[in-house]
């Protein structure tokens, strides 16, 4: 019978605020030694009322987000293969 060796990974994301910016840092660990991180922004319009836990989950969504694609292209990279085209909006 083979033995299942468990393994755990932890994500962390730390959080400032300064103003109307929110800023998040995904840093995953226990991958050996090595550690990846992600970032994150967000802005409150100065229309929208305050509402210091949207910008928290923003910001950390984005970083989270952040951190997935990072984590994706060094899965990529050991396979072998091309990272993945960075997703962005163009304005023409």
């Amino acid at each position: 019978m083979d033995t299942v060796e468990g393994k755990q990974w932890t994500v962390r994301v730390h959080i400032t605020e300064d103003g109307d910016e929110t800023r998040a840092r995904a840093v995953l660990s226990g991958r050996d030694t090595s550690s990846v991180a992600g970032t994150g922004v967000a802005h409150r319009n100065p229309d929208d009322p305050p509402a210091p836990e949207v910008g928290d989950e923003l910001a950390a969504c984005r970083a989270l987000e952040d951190l997935a694609a990072r984590l994706r292209d060094l899965a990529a990279d050991g396979a072998g293969r091309p990272p993945a085209p960075a997703r962005a909006w163009s304005v023409d």
